[in-house]
């Protein structure tokens, strides 16, 4: 009966999204409730989970998950906000993707478009990143000849390897707060995770694609590219090692507070200080003010002003991450969360492939990578937490699953194809597919570290 209430659930979340046209955060809630009081319904008669047994129970579940969600990613993912807010304004992100264009060279500008969409994607959201880079990549295929697909696909999916894995971005912070994960432990192996993604999903799969075009003599239309203005270029701009230690400062003191435990006694003063310096919050916080002094110089509007602005961008997106949250914690308090979980292992799935398939087929369900997140990981945490595999891998899986399978229902699909300027076809071929082969390229990474995690640090 649980099991049909979790289906109804999930197709009134797709209904609501995709048909009715509802806002994210109001169909999470609507869905939340629904289903609590569908669940309620369920057990009349019967024994429900402790915490659980009432209307009032459903109201208290939907608050206090939503309050925990944002407890633990809100103060950081408003930072990290400014922070990229500080980094575009100065024209640092601009330097830094010259900086890479110029290493590599015009014959391996693949990897110069997916090294840039993997750096700015920690602190640029990816609707701004394909703002940012469509016009710079447009020009790029004219000039090499490199398919456009290829491109705007490498970009997207580098763009989203960080956004769903690397700190400070909202989805893996909300993933780590629900598993309980070391924040520094789980940002050292998902970096080294979203770069495999990167790397499989973005460059080698956008070199087949862009193969295959090469070899079906596929032309792009550049007609539009004269009638842009060029930027301007007003004012000092950010040199790019200024721009990377904004990004550096606060990843670093995470690094160091988390790994500080295995090299330090526990009663060393220095130990305290690093934990202290080392909390994701705090770090944040230095960072942002570490950005605006560097950055000060090169900004068109005063720090106030784009403080402000950052603030003002990531209020739906704390909306909609904290009703994620919401959703979940109500799947997982009325038992939905052990019965999926249970059904899958009865399967015998290992649990990092559980972790995975379930976050796909929210992602494809619902078209979004924080919903199918947040969602996934308020299921699969007391499973993960019992499985003899690292935790923290099990979050990685998590998230690789929101990688890729971008569909019409994602808003996300149509950025890339409005502002790169790709077909339905070409955009499920070079950004749906790839990011589908960068999620399950993570998936077997995840899987080979976990045969070592009693030898690799933070894994035991």
């Amino acid at each position: 009966m649980l099991l049909a209430v979790f289906f109804i659930s999930i197709a009134a979340l797709l209904l609501c999204i995709i048909r009715v046209k509802l806002n994210a955060f109001v169909a999470l809630l609507v869905c939340a409730y629904g289903t609590g009081l569908l669940a309620l319904a369920a057990y009349a008669g019967g024994q429900a989970p402790e915490g659980f047994a009432s209307i009032a129970d459903v109201t208290a579940c939907v608050t206090n998950s939503f309050g925990s969600t944002l407890g633990s990613i809100g103060i950081v993912t408003g930072l990290g906000v400014m922070l990229g807010m500080f980094m575009y304004e100065s024209g640092g992100i601009d330097s830094i993707v010259d900086r890479v264009l110029r290493a590599v060279g015009p014959k391996r500008s693949q990897y110069a478009v997916s090294a840039a969409g993997f750096i700015t994607g920690i602190p640029v959201f990816g609707d701004v990143v394909y703002i940012m880079f469509a016009p710079m990549l447009r020009v790029l295929s004219r000039k090499t000849g490199y398919s456009m697909a290829a491109y705007g696909g490498a970009l997207a999916v580098a763009t989203t390897c960080t956004f769903a894995l690397v700190l400070p971005t909202a989805p893996p912070l909300a993933v780590a707060g629900t598993m309980g994960v070391n924040v520094g432990i789980f940002f050292f192996y998902a970096l080294l995770s979203a770069f495999v993604g990167m790397f499989f999903g973005g460059i080698v799969y956008g070199g087949f694609v862009n193969r295959l075009d090469q070899k079906a003599g596929k032309v792009w239309d550049f007609s539009d590219l004269e009638e842009e203005p060029a930027e301007s270029a007003a004012g000092p701009r950010m040199g790019a090692g200024r721009a990377m230690s904004i990004l550096l400062v606060p990843i670093v003191l995470i690094l160091l507070g988390s790994f500080s435990a295995f090299l330090l006694p526990e009663d060393s003063a220095a130990l305290a200080v690093l934990a202290f310096l080392g909390d994701k919050n705090v770090a944040m916080t230095i960072g942002v003010v570490y950005g605006a002094f560097v950055s000060r110089s090169c900004l068109r509007r005063s720090i106030t002003e784009l403080m402000a602005e950052g603030a003002d961008k990531i209020g739906l997106v704390l909306l909609i991450t904290g009703a994620g949250g919401a959703y979940g914690g109500v799947l997982k308090a009325c038992g939905i969360a052990d019965v999926i979980t249970g059904g899958l292992q009865r399967f015998h799935m290992p649990i990092l492939v559980m972790c995975f398939v379930i976050a796909q087929v929210l992602r494809v369900a619902t078209g979004s990578t924080t919903v199918a997140l947040t969602t996934t990981a308020a299921i699969v945490s007391a499973a993960a937490a019992s499985s003899g595999v690292s935790p923290v891998l099990c979050a990685v899986a998590v998230c690789a699953g929101g990688i890729g399978l971008s569909l019409p229902n994602d808003s996300g699909f149509w950025a890339v194809s409005r502002f790169f300027h790709l077909s339905e076809v070409d955009t499920l071929r070079g950004w749906s597919l790839g990011g589908f082969a960068a999620g399950v390229s993570i998936l077997l990474f995840a899987c080979i570290l976990s045969l070592f995690q009693g030898f690799l640090p933070g894994l035991s």
